[in-house]
């Protein structure tokens, strides 16, 4: 049985909370602006976001970093692994380090922290989705598109199982009650 998706955030709401995000960073007026997109959720968020930075009069650089601490599953292990480095420097400039999605902070703190470290002027940090309630380390970020339920998400570059990407909103997998096959497969 293919799993019914349910949309939570669909394409006109998420185009237009990236036009509003990307003024409001512009409106900061950053300094050598380098963009670092966490692979590999945020890949469809950055690029939206990247070309909306663009309309709003921006010509950030972009970089890409690849962290995880989830692997293959579902819930975080607790511990952040650089599984692809940023090539470019990035003392003396602004960063936004773009992620998709604000659970625990460990990936996002960890990021900002080395950034920081390697010298960055400031970092600021944007997210499209935010779940409150799960953060385990001290990280806020600054810039969000919404706040989300506790509900594992998918959609809009965000996968399980590497299945889900495509989609271009955010929602939710729906089984049916005796779809234990999907079940599994969702939280396995």
């Amino acid at each position: 049985m293919t799993p019914r998706i349910k949309v939570l955030y669909d394409e006109p709401m998420i185009a237009q909370r990236i036009e509003e995000m990307a003024r409001a960073i512009a409106a900061a007026e950053p300094r050598d602006l380098l963009v670092v997109a966490v692979l590999k959720g945020s890949f469809m968020f950055a690029a939206d976001l990247i070309r909306a930075l663009h309309r709003a009069g921006l010509a950030p650089h972009v970089e890409f970093t690849h962290l995880s601490s989830y692997r293959t599953s579902t819930i975080s292990s607790g511990q952040v692994t650089i599984l692809k480095d940023v090539d470019s420097e990035v003392r003396g400039r602004d960063v936004l380090l773009v992620d998709d999605i604000l659970e625990s902070g460990r990936t996002l703190a960890f990021a900002k922290d080395l950034l920081a470290a390697r010298g960055a002027r400031r970092v600021e940090t944007c997210v499209l989705l935010e779940k409150p309630g799960k953060r385990s380390v001290n990280v806020d970020p600054d810039h969000v598109g919404f706040v989300c339920p506790d509900l594992f998400v998918v959609g809009y570059g965000m996968d399980v199982a590497h299945a889900y990407r495509q989609l271009p909103f955010v929602g939710v997998v729906e089984h049916d009650a005796d779809d234990k096959q999907g079940e599994l497969a969702l939280h396995g």
